[in-house]
């Protein structure tokens, strides 16, 4: 576990074994926090909401087709997870939601991890502007 300080943010590493490295995000005198997974591939995986309930996905699917206008390519309903995959500038990303684990974004393909990883940030990013 690692502490360090950055123009008024606050990051703070937990590595854990093999497969993840959580990287935690947040402001000084705020209560919005956002955090990313990276995978064992170098992939990025943006946390937007660790605990909460469908209604919430739906929420965030609506604001990323209304604001953003992404169109969702393919959505994959099942009983404890929804996979709706959509494009964004010109990367292919999912929405991820799992009633185990919240709502996340990460990409959908490990060609160009580095490109996708950082459009996986941004959208998330302006998600945590929007109050999500």
């Amino acid at each position: 576990k690692k502490l360090l300080e950055n123009n008024g943010f606050m990051r703070q590493y937990f590595l854990l074994p093999v497969y993840y490295t959580i990287t935690l995000y947040w402001k000084f005198k705020s209560n919005s926090m956002c955090y990313q997974l990276k995978t064992s591939n170098g992939a990025t995986e943006a946390v937007i909401d660790d605990n909460c309930g469908i209604s919430k996905f739906y929420a965030i699917a609506t604001t990323l087709a209304e604001e953003l206008q992404v169109k969702f390519l393919n959505q994959i309903d099942d009983a404890e997870s929804l996979d709706w995959d959509f494009q964004y500038k010109d990367n292919f990303l999912t929405l991820h939601y799992s009633i185990f684990n919240g709502v996340s974004i990460l990409p959908q393909h490990l060609k160009s991890v580095k490109k996708d990883s950082n459009a996986v940030m941004e959208v998330a990013n302006y998600l945590e502007r929007m109050a999500y």
